[in-house]
């Protein structure tokens, strides 16, 4: 700082020898410089302080969907490890709807103080190419912490059903009855709506999409029997199919679940060269501060880590990933470039 000081004063003294500014308004100049300077080493100072106090309360951690998902999980599963190495608590707050924009909307006009953080799925990277106007942009209003975890999706059934055992039969009635079979999804644009649709443009089937705000009410109702079909991740899935009430047809990923081995997948069933790999990750409004950012990118690894966490991940088909936040903003441009061309081949719509 005290180099770009002497360097200003050369400025001045140029201005001096050749301007036609008066004395006054050379010292009006001089006194505008050091003004700036000085805001500068305060702002400087007071977010180093800021982080050196960071967290002094509770930190808000959004989940843009209802409480029942795999995301819902992850968040107050970590939220509660981490808040044990933070020393504050971890209060998760559900805002769902439009596929998870609203909450993205909301943290992205939060304060950038480390209080609000959310988490997001695939949506984060699939919502530019999908709606034609966004409250957001999802690269520039956020700061990126850490990729979590990798979640597979899984196509469930009603238990009941006699007439439908395997991937295959799904296929087989589709085709038979072109129009007449809906499929579920936790709502537009998440990785649950991705894997219906991109099932049935791969398999040139006619099946209605049926969104819902969330993966808990489109569950109820496909157990109720308002839906025929669902892909819903492992997390929220995996209980109704072992209670009985829900049956596993195929996963999504290229590889079997080591929840679920039992399970197929996708392209194993038939529609080879199928895959769709849920994922889950954290990010806070734009601006703020990167020695904040780093303090929750490290409480996360650390709780990814630890025994509570991995064996909860485990239970619920959660396979843990972690990064850095530079790594997150590679993937979360990859990922969108993706998903810009498959929206594009597949004539997904926000309906």
């Amino acid at each position: 700082m005290a180099t770009y000081l002497f360097e200003k004063e050369i400025a001045l003294e140029k201005i001096h020898t050749r301007s036609p500014f008066t004395r006054g308004a050379r010292a009006g100049i001089a006194k505008a410089v050091f003004s700036v300077a000085a805001a500068s080493v305060l702002a400087l100072g007071a977010t180093a302080a800021q982080a050196q106090t960071y967290p002094d309360r509770p930190i808000n951690w959004v989940v843009p969907f209802p409480p029942g998902g795999a995301m819902d999980t992850i968040a107050r599963v970590l939220g509660e490890t981490m808040s044990q190495d933070l020393g504050q608590s971890i209060v998760v707050e559900n805002k769902s709807g439009a596929g998870g924009n609203i909450g993205a909307s909301y943290v992205a006009k939060a304060k950038p103080d480390g209080y609000t953080i959310m988490i997001v799925a695939n949506g984060m990277a699939v919502n530019p190419s999908l709606y034609k106007s966004l409250y957001y942009d999802p690269i520039k209003d956020f700061e990126p912490i850490s990729l979590l975890a990798a979640v597979p999706n899984i196509l469930v059934t009603q238990a009941a059903r006699k007439d439908v055992n395997s991937m295959q039969d799904v296929i087989t009635q589709a085709k038979a009855k072109p129009g007449e079979y809906t499929y579920a999804s936790a709502g537009v644009g998440t990785s649950i709506h991705l894997a219906g649709a991109l099932f049935t443009y791969m398999g040139k089937l006619d099946m209605l999409h049926v969104p819902y705000k969330g993966s808990g009410p489109a569950i109820s109702d496909l157990l109720g029997g308002q839906v025929d079909y669902m892909f819903d991740s492992i997390t929220s899935a995996k209980p109704q199919i072992d209670a009985g009430k829900l049956k596993a047809l195929a996963i999504t990923t290229t590889k079997r679940s080591s929840s679920m081995p039992d399970v197929p997948t996708v392209a194993e069933s038939g529609l080879e060269g199928y895959d769709l790999t849920p994922w889950f990750a954290t990010f806070a409004p734009a601006g703020t501060p990167p020695e904040i950012i780093a303090k929750l990118n490290a409480s996360m690894l650390k709780a990814m880590k630890s025994e509570k966490v991995q064996t909860i991940f485990a239970g619920i088909g959660a396979e843990p990933i972690g990064s850095t936040p530079e790594e997150l903003k590679t993937y979360l441009a990859d990922e969108t470039a993706k998903w810009s061309k498959i929206i594009k081949e597949t004539g997904i719509t926000p309906n």
